[in-house]
């Protein structure tokens, strides 16, 4: 379905967003748009919404599928001011995701579970955000895809990754079951990266509610939605794979030339399965069993 504007599909999508999951996709540049929007077809959200330039292309199949709506992901603070309309236009409770193409969201026995069952799940245990690991992905071969994305030959990095406490500006304070998570490319290559993008944590599955603001480090205004569990145990984490960070790496001149493979000694092929991540740590299946 096509919109005129994220006006319009907010208008539009009252139904959609009375409960979700809703995922928004925004599409910053032309690489594997048609992938990353069936990827979350499949997962089972109840809408698909592609954030997108008028100039791109999406094939027939897709097109028929997911709600195209006109968007430039370019301006400072877009993306954070979008998902912010989305929250305000959502009943409360409206589960809703977003990430960027090239990304694919993986999540606890994936393969046989719908979006909806887990969140269903995670509902039940009182909790209204779900936190992410955006786990880095990247081409084997740099000089077959320069452009560093390969569906085919694809690699993540197996362990280096680490966390530290997050600190309360106000009081300097650790809070409460908030950690910041490092690691994958973005560890490897942090002079690349400026110091505000070099976290791996994104809170990208959360609920609706009046007054919510997603904050430009992708964490939100009401802290319980940072945390990653609740007090009495362990919940479920999900994985976003993204080629974003890889992408940009070998896209930008400042980075390019210094950088001839991604691969080191911790590499390994991505499985594109959720066991491959469960057995790595990269996400919790909780007491979801």
């Amino acid at each position: 379905m096509m919109h005129s504007s994220l006006e319009d599909f907010l208008k539009q999508g009252k139904v959609l967003l009375a409960k979700g999951p809703v995922a928004l996709v925004f599409i910053e540049d032309e690489v594997e748009i048609a992938t990353t929007l069936r990827h979350h077809l499949q997962c089972g959200f109840t809408a698909v919404a592609a954030l997108m330039p008028d100039a791109f292309d999406l094939p027939q199949d897709v097109r028929a599928k997911v709600h195209r709506v006109p968007f430039d992901c370019g301006p400072e603070g877009a993306v954070t001011a979008a998902v912010n309309a989305a929250i305000a236009a959502a009943q409360p409770g409206c589960w809703l995701y977003y990430c960027y193409n090239a990304e694919y969201l993986f999540y606890p026995f994936c393969e046989t579970r719908s979006i909806g069952e887990m969140l269903a799940f995670h509902t039940e245990e009182r909790r209204d955000a779900m936190l992410s690991y955006v786990i880095d992905l990247y081409a084997g071969d740099l000089d077959a895809c320069p452009g560093a994305v390969s569906l085919d030959n694809t690699y993540l990095d197996k362990s280096g990754y680490y966390a530290q406490a997050r600190k309360d500006p106000a009081t300097g304070a650790p809070r409460e079951r908030q950690l910041d998570f490092f690691g994958g490319v973005r560890w490897r290559f942090e002079e690349h990266i400026p110091p505000a993008s070099r976290k791996i944590d994104r809170i990208s599955l959360f609920r609706a509610k009046p007054g919510l603001k997603l904050q430009p480090d992708h964490t939100f205004n009401d802290q319980e939605y940072n945390t990653y569990a609740c007090p009495w145990h362990h919940n479920l984490t999900t994985a976003v794979c993204s080629f974003r960070t890889a992408k940009a790496l070998k896209r930008n001149p400042g980075s390019t030339f210094d950088i001839q493979t991604f691969r080191w000694q911790n590499s390994a092929p991505f499985e594109w399965h959720s066991r491959q991540l469960l057995d790595l740590g990269l996400m919790e299946p909780g007491q979801w069993f």
